[in-house]
């Protein structure tokens, strides 16, 4: 039987390390929260997949013992302060609001192909320009999802402290986009928004489009 959740192992450490004011490299430390990580991860298979395959997948019997050694207090508070966010088939648009194309970028290969793409910024500076890009899509699109996105994940930015660090992992699809120039195509799409520039913004999402549409579309491939 198939049983993908964690049976009391020590929740790890994840290590990042940036650049401080003063030229020094620190260390920066992310809790793995793998149990609360794997329950969402599990709701989030219930909503994409439907039929016998996500009874195969997470069996009710392994779901409802996962639940049984979770610890209530913990379970919240966890997920009131959730440190990791996840996404499938690519990185969200709004994510890239957060992240300049001159942040540190950490690129990792593997016999030429690249395995992930790494960028980190500082949480100040992306709540900053989340909030920037927010102002311009309430003027430009107030209908967007995105704009939505963005106010969400910038209000979850907020619990943290400003001084810390995001990282945004592409994973395995960065293979697919690097390099990505996502980060400067969705800014100049909502800039172009908020001026009334409907041709400029039709551009910038052309881009986008040809770029991750078809890993969004392997979603659905058999």
């Amino acid at each position: 039987m198939s049983d993908p959740f964690p049976h009391h192992e020590a929740d790890l450490v994840r290590v990042t390390h940036f650049p401080s004011l003063n030229g020094t490299t620190a260390p920066y430390y992310c809790p793995n929260q793998l149990a609360v990580r794997t329950t969402l991860a599990a709701e989030s298979l219930d909503q994409s997949l439907r039929g016998p395959l996500i009874d195969v997948l997470v069996p009710d019997v392994a779901r409802e013992a996962h639940q049984a050694r979770l610890d209530p207090d913990t379970f919240a508070d966890s997920v009131a302060k959730l440190h990791t966010r996840s996404a499938t088939w690519g990185v969200p648009f709004a994510w890239f609001a957060l992240i300049h194309e001159d942040d540190l970028t950490e690129v990792v290969e593997d016999d030429g192909r690249v395995t992930t793409v790494r960028i980190t910024a500082r949480i100040g500076d992306c709540i900053d320009r989340g909030r920037r890009s927010v102002a311009q899509l309430a003027i430009g699109a107030p209908e967007m999802d995105l704009l939505d996105e963005l106010t969400e994940i910038v209000e979850w930015l907020e619990v943290f402290r400003r001084d810390a660090v995001v990282e945004v992992d592409y994973g395995p699809v960065a293979d697919r986009v690097f390099p990505d120039d996502s980060p400067m195509d969705v800014r100049l799409g909502i800039e172009s928004l908020a001026e009334a520039d409907m041709m400029g913004a039709a551009a910038s999402y052309r881009r986008l489009a040809s770029r991750w549409i078809p890993i969004r579309q392997l979603a659905r491939a058999s």
